[in-house]
């Protein structure tokens, strides 16, 4: 999860990494640090905490270097202090290394490497990396013919190596080149005019080029001011093309918000809209064909044939929508679903059944859980029988990312860049991706009666203005009542159906950013134990949205009223008989409660953002986090 960047050229390198890693900080921001090479030497500044404090220490310096490697680190291997940031260099600090991923043979070849006189410095598994590079380099200067005894030396390191990683390296002795491997975590190389970058994450390449070449597992580069070769582990040349990408540097600007945050849950309409524009067929009309479909997904007519079950695998976030998910599946296209964490299905997968469809869904597309359970899922169904053979579909908002390459369908999600760190807008988008895979489901296999699709459709052309509407009308409301709750130790969140998932994502929203403890449980669980833990201190946010659970979701309200504690609903405009229920009401426009989870949601991530805020904290890159999850 730790962010990466490289930089060779003809500027300053010192503030081109900085730059990348304030892009890349939502990846760790436990420590930073840079390294570059120049005069025959390599300069490391290291720093404890957040990047500001790297940047003080860097700012003090004056380093006319063209050619370095930075990090931002979230702590696997040893707390984060300064002796284990990176980058890590080996005992002659002739070779510096940063890494992003885990080494799992760490500790045997670190015996081995003491056993040949290297002394370490650190607790972590990356700082084995440049001592044996230095280990090999030794050898390869004396007997390689490869272009480059460095790129050998490290080639042949990798091998060595077992993991999840991606890696960039610099040596004094080879002051023009940069040499970058991946295995099986996210690496970008950036093309620009006379000067090449790497990262681990797009978003720190998006000002400075957007010119990509993205490396796959088992490749290495090796980048200097004359271009960028490619290879792979076995040393053969390969020829790879580079892609645009259509993003524009304003996308990774505050743009006058106070956090990431707040400015993506504001940009929900937008993303709602892209997506409809994206997937709708607006041609389509409720009195054609009985089977066809009102869904562009682009996806293969084989992928509908013979499809018997569902298997969602996702994490975090993703999880919640995979679980909105598995209502529509079922309820709109009458196919059995089930929703499995990726991390737990990767050592406990679900028996092999006939005609199933297995959907990861990872806003990164670089969830390492969710990419092994997928490949997981692979391996064990390939080569069976042709109704056991895997058909994987991605739902992800990276169509440049490791999912997309894995799987055999895929629905971009088309949320843009998100950089906070807790998930907001591309929840929502996650939920319609859901939403136009289940109606193009139901259209295709007749479980829904075409004039019920069209009046479906008719309610998602009307989200992304009553999402607006929420944020006109409630953004002060939900600030100031937040004020009320800076103190609160605990939270609970119920809904039932298909808004019980927007009762966990609540729940989780405000944990993540707040630090109050915060639980989601469907609303006729509170009674079955929960219910204990409810007195005047202990708040219950429930959602309560007209349809048949409408009236048990009040009722269970009642109930949590009665053990004094304050109840907050999510509920339509104007309802009286909420009105009656909750203490505080956070109103959405009425809906059809097959879609309320998308308006729901809405009022939770503002009050979740306003705790946070008033309490002081930093919304944007809470405590012990990281935004992709890149390792197990």
């Amino acid at each position: 999860m730790c962010g990466i960047v490289g930089y060779i050229g003809t500027q300053a390198a010192t503030e081109v990494l900085m730059a990348g890693l304030e892009r890349l900080e939502y990846r760790g921001y436990d420590s930073a640090g840079v390294a570059t090479v120049s005069e025959g030497k390599v300069h490391c500044v290291r720093a404890k905490g957040k990047l500001h404090n790297l940047r003080d220490r860097v700012e003090q310096e004056q380093n006319p270097a063209q050619m370095g490697i930075g990090h931002t680190r979230w702590a696997t291997h040893g707390k984060p202090e300064e002796h284990n940031a990176h980058p890590h260099m080996d005992l002659a600090g002739r070779v510096a290394v940063v890494q992003n991923g885990i080494i799992e043979n760490y500790r045997q070849l670190r015996e081995e490497l003491q056993s040949k006189g290297h002394k370490f410095v650190s607790d972590t598994d990356t700082e084995v990396i440049p001592h044996l590079i230095a280990e090999c380099l030794s050898v390869c200067e004396e007997t390689s013919l490869f272009p480059s005894p460095l790129l050998e030396a490290i080639r042949q390191a990798v091998k060595q190596l077992k993991g999840a990683f991606a890696i960039a390296v610099i040596c004094a002795d080879y002051p023009d080149e940069l040499i970058v491997a991946r295995e099986q975590a996210p690496l970008v190389i950036g093309l620009g005019q006379g000067e090449f970058f790497c990262a681990s994450d797009t978003p720190a390449l998006v000002p400075s080029t957007r010119t990509v070449l993205k490396l796959e597992n088992g490749e290495l580069a090796r980048m200097t001011p004359l271009g960028v070769e490619v290879c792979n582990q076995e040393g053969d040349r390969l020829r790879k093309a580079p892609r645009t990408l259509d993003w524009n540097p304003v996308l990774v600007e505050k743009q006058g918000f106070r956090h990431f945050m707040l400015k993506e849950i504001y940009e929900q309409p937008g993303v709602v809209r892209t997506c409809l524009e994206a997937y709708l067929n607006e041609d389509w009309h409720s009195q054609e064909a009985p089977s066809s479909s009102p869904i562009n997904l682009n996806l293969s007519p084989a992928l509908y044939e013979n499809i018997e079950q569902v298997q969602i695998l996702s994490c975090g976030t993703s999880w919640h929508a995979s679980l909105v998910g598995k209502h529509l599946l079922e309820q709109l296209a009458g196919i059995s679903t089930i929703v499995q964490y990726a991390s737990e299905f990767r050592y406990a997968p679900a028996p092999i059944t006939a005609n199933t469809l297995t959907i990861g869904v990872t806003q990164s597309g670089e969830t390492a859980d969710t990419l092994a359970a997928l490949e997981t899922e692979k391996r064990r169904r390939t080569g069976l029988a042709s109704q056991f053979q895997p058909q994987l579909l991605g739902i992800t908002n990276r169509v440049e990312s490791s999912l997309a390459q894995m799987v055999d369908y895929l629905i971009d999600t088309h949320a843009g860049i998100e950089i906070g760190v807790a998930a907001t807008k591309t929840f929502t988008a996650q939920l319609l991706g859901f939403y136009c895979l289940a109606l193009d489901l139901a259209a295709r296999r007749q479980t829904l009666p075409p004039a019920q699709i069209s009046e479906i459709l008719d309610s998602l052309r009307q989200l992304p203005a009553q999402v607006e509407l929420i944020l006109e009308g409630q953004q002060s409301y939900i600030e100031e009542l937040a004020q009320d709750f800076t103190e609160t130790q605990d939270f609970i969140f119920v809904g039932r159906g298909i808004n019980f998932p927007v009762a966990l994502e609540g729940a989780l929203k405000l944990k993540e950013i707040s630090y109050i403890h915060a639980e989601g449980y469907p609303a006729g669980e509170l009674k079955h134990g929960p219910i204990a833990l409810l007195d005047a201190k202990v708040p219950v946010v429930a959602v309560a949205m007209p349809g048949i659970v409408y009236e048990k979701v009040l009722s269970n309200a009642q109930e949590a009223q009665a053990r004094d504690s304050r109840l907050i609903g999510v509920t339509p405009v104007n309802d009286p008989e909420a009105g009656a229920t909750f203490d505080d009401l956070l109103p959405v426009p009425a809906v059809y409660e097959l879609l309320s989870p998308l308006l729901a949601v809405v009022p939770l991530q503002l009050l979740a953002y306003y705790i946070a805020a008033r309490r002081g904290l930093d919304v944007d890159q809470p405590r012990n986090l990281a935004k992709s999850v890149t390792v197990e």
